[in-house]
């Protein structure tokens, strides 16, 4: 699982004072890094190969500016080419947004998903979540700890 903490910027707000709801959008991308540098350990744009299929977002509270939120990230499905990803949002230690996100792994010159390779499937693998997100962020941190183990 990973871990990505953000500090909401006031303009993410809109004008009933909560987060709007196409910043998750941004924060989730940005919870993706470290799946995305296990494809691209350079990070360099121009070996991509990853593209979007899905994404989506269930809002169970509001969230708002002035205080970080957490972002914890887990794999839920590996395909051949497809991984499911499953966001959480915590903010004062309660589960507020859940999304859901498929990428694919994709060869942008001949436009066709590309088989995970075994290396990388390995890696993905170790971060697989499959159990529904809990109600608080000390229940997720007591859920990885005993995992580590």
């Amino acid at each position: 699982m990973f871990t990505e903490i953000i500090k909401p910027r006031f303009l993410e707000t809109d004008a009933l004072g909560h987060i709007n709801n196409n910043t998750y959008g941004v924060w989730f991308e940005a919870a993706r890094d470290e799946i995305f540098r296990i494809f691209m350990p350079k990070a360099n744009v121009k070996e991509w190969n990853l593209i979007m299929a899905h994404t989506s977002f269930d809002f169970l509270k509001e969230v708002f500016w002035g205080k970080e939120v957490i972002v914890k990230t887990g794999v839920t499905k590996l395909g051949n080419s497809s991984i499911e990803l499953c966001h959480a949002v915590y903010q004062d230690g309660k589960l507020c947004t859940t999304g859901k996100c498929i990428i694919i792994h994709y060869n942008f010159m001949t436009k066709e998903a590309v088989r995970i390779p075994d290396n990388i499937r390995t890696i993905l693998e170790s971060h697989i979540f499959s159990i529904p997100w809990m109600g608080t962020l000390a229940e997720v941190e007591e859920f990885e700890k005993s995992n580590k183990s």
